[in-house]
């Protein structure tokens, strides 16, 4: 795996979480925040579609299906933005759904692409780190914009807030349970003379990686999300958003360290 397929990898979960976790925000929230959102998502994945790696890699995950479906969720999402707040308002939601479906689309057979070169992923698990990684980097994501926009609207109900971290912490939970079975099955998948040997591995130096994965791509957003919740339920918009900010950076450098660790243990995490 060449480092800008990791990037597009990276690039392409990231711009559509956060366009999932759009439909968890109400209307409420205004125009502008979705308008904001609508066209970081868009450039995002653009982007990620400028790292688009060789069409060899990673069984294809940059060709075919994959990248028609990641085509047609950017222009939705293009043609959303262009849109929101000024004409088409009874096709809009519909445009919104349609790039939401080919996103999940896209992330589904990128994980069945990246499956069949990586030798001890199952089909099955790859789509869930797929889509439970989306989940946490649009959930952390959002959520971080979201406790910023109260600046924008201090009048907005602190409810909105609750609801995306709520969702960030289940995202979380769901994460950690994709990573602990994928640790499980190459523990015990492991035979004598087949490599990649996991546990010498993660006591190598390379092991680095793994162990920044969980440090900052678990263990970190589990607290920081559990902490924002504590001070979001004191309607303390600005600790909480502090907070969020912390939060964002360790999911990035926990998921990108995770698509690192895919390299040499050749398996989904």
């Amino acid at each position: 795996m060449s480092l800008s397929a990791i990037l597009f990898l990276f690039l392409t979960h990231l711009g559509i979480g956060i366009a999932w976790t759009l439909i968890l925000v109400p209307r409420s929230a205004g125009v502008k925040f979705f308008r904001f959102n609508a066209g970081l998502v868009v450039a995002i994945l653009v982007v990620g579609m400028a790292f688009r790696p060789d069409l060899a890699v990673l069984g294809g995950v940059a060709s075919g299906t994959a990248f028609i479906t990641l085509a047609v969720a950017t222009g939705a999402f293009l043609i959303y933005w262009a849109t929101i707040g000024r004409v088409m308002a009874v096709l809009r939601r519909g445009l919104l759904w349609v790039g939401l479906a080919a996103g999940a689309v896209t992330l589904i057979a990128q994980a069945v692409a990246v499956s069949s070169s990586l030798a001890m992923a199952s089909t099955v698990l790859a789509i869930a780190s797929f889509l439970s990684s989306a989940a946490l980097l649009g959930g952390s994501c959002t959520a971080m914009i979201l406790g910023h926009w109260y600046l924008v609207l201090p009048s907005m109900d602190i409810t909105h807030l609750q609801s995306i971290v709520k969702f960030h912490i289940g995202s979380v939970i769901v994460r950690i349970m994709v990573v602990s079975v994928a640790v499980w099955l190459a523990i015990s998948g492991w035979e004598p003379g087949l490599e990649p040997n996991f546990q010498r591995y993660v006591l190598s130096s390379a092991g680095v990686f793994f162990w920044q994965r969980v440090l900052f791509g678990l263990l970190g957003p589990a607290v920081l999300s559990y902490l924002t919740w504590e001070t979001a339920k004191i309607r303390s918009t600005q600790s909480a958003t502090g907070i969020l900010y912390v939060d964002f950076f360790t999911v990035i450098v926990g998921e990108n360290t995770g698509k690192l660790d895919d390299v040499f243990l050749q398996l989904a995490l």
